[in-house]
């Protein structure tokens, strides 16, 4: 069942990056020649207009193929025969859709279940937290100096910055106060301030729907900003990214996970659909800021060269930005065949 479910999150996920594209591709005027989902081999397809619809083999990946986008051609609708603002914008609208989509899921989230509120529900005896003052009912409001508006604020922080003392400002009865804490590390080497925040999420009421899904698309890009700054800065390893194998995986176990022998099948499914949904906006927020890093063969790479040509008046040479994207797209292939081989090693 999660593999079938991941499947499908996969497919519409792609679906709608690829869609902007296509949408924008067809504003601009620009002939889409396929529209596909999936890879490799067509298991499907028909042809409406100048456009072949497919759906593939593979369901990872898809793709909205224009005229003209890989080299020069003499159509008039073309993708290199636009202005450069125009495929800016239609390069752009896949990452942009993810971002839109991910929105849309957290409205049906948090609009059904609420957010994660920042308030603590008691403290741990003996550690940091009883020691400093915290005390129940308490609601966290800033980390070292910086916001919180979700608990998972604070999880996040504490995980980037293990064992560090933090400023923890909270709201007690109307009134802003400071406390210092340095995390109490236990037996197993793990770092606690010593805090119990509650797991029934806050009902969200009116516009808070509309802040708290804006939030939650911030926080998720966020999270993927700060952990590729984490690979850079040796925190974490090529070894801890995970690709399609693994999140099949995860999403297995979110199913598992939101499933309870003691609840009627109705529950157990509006618990499945919600956390699933839940996994889809991180995976939305992630597709869309790894697509837009400068890399060569993803979008980002490709805005780098409209940019520079935006800038300077006339594009860089095709042949050597091909160059560069079909070497860029080789070091992914790469990249994906070893991060592959690691999931399946790491799950058996």
């Amino acid at each position: 069942m999660g593999i079938i479910i991941a499947l499908i999150v996969f497919g519409f996920l792609v679906f709608f990056h690829e869609l902007g594209h296509f949408l924008l591709a067809k504003k601009n005027g620009i002939a889409v020649t396929e529209f596909s989902i999936g890879m490799g081999p067509r298991l499907f397809s028909f042809k409406k207009g100048e456009t072949r619809y497919s759906l593939k083999v593979f369901p990872f990946g898809g793709s909205c193929q224009m005229l003209g986008e890989d080299g020069e051609s003499t159509e008039e609708d073309a993708f290199n025969n636009r202005s450069v603002w125009a495929r800016i914008s239609v390069v752009a609208a896949g990452p942009i859709f993810n971002f839109i989509l991910a929105f849309l899921l957290a409205l049906v989230v948090i609009g059904y279940a609420g957010y994660d509120k920042p308030v603590i529900i008691g403290v741990m005896e003996g550690f940091p937290a009883e020691e400093a003052g915290l005390a129940e009912g308490d609601v966290i409001t800033k980390i070292n100096n910086k916001k919180v508006t979700i608990y998972r604020d604070v999880q996040f922080y504490m995980a980037i910055n293990t064992g560090k003392p933090v400023d923890i400002t909270v709201n007690r009865n109307g009134e802003p106060h400071t406390f210092h804490i340095v995390p109490k590390q236990d037996e197993n080497g793990a770092y606690y301030m010593g805090i119990y925040s509650s797991a029934i999420r806050t009902k969200a009421k009116g516009l808070e729907v509309l802040k708290y899904s804006l939030y939650e698309v911030q926080y998720q890009m966020g999270v993927v900003v700060k952990s590729i700054g984490m690979l850079f800065n040796g925190s974490v390893t090529v070894n801890d990214l995970s690709g399609p194998v693994g999140i099949v995986d995860m999403v297995d176990e979110v199913v598992e996970e939101s499933t309870s022998a003691d609840v009627d099948v109705k529950t157990n499914m509006i618990s499945i659909l919600l956390n699933i949904l839940n996994f889809s906006i991180m995976l939305s927020a992630n597709l869309g800021v790894m697509n837009l890093l400068p890399i060569p063969a993803l979008d980002g790479g490709r805005l780098v060269f409209l940019v520079i040509e935006a800038v300077r008046g006339k594009p860089v040479d095709r042949e050597k930005e091909g160059m560069v994207h079909f070497v860029g797209l080789m070091l992914l292939m790469v990249l994906m065949v070893y991060v592959m081989f690691n999931d399946i090693r790491r799950i058996f």
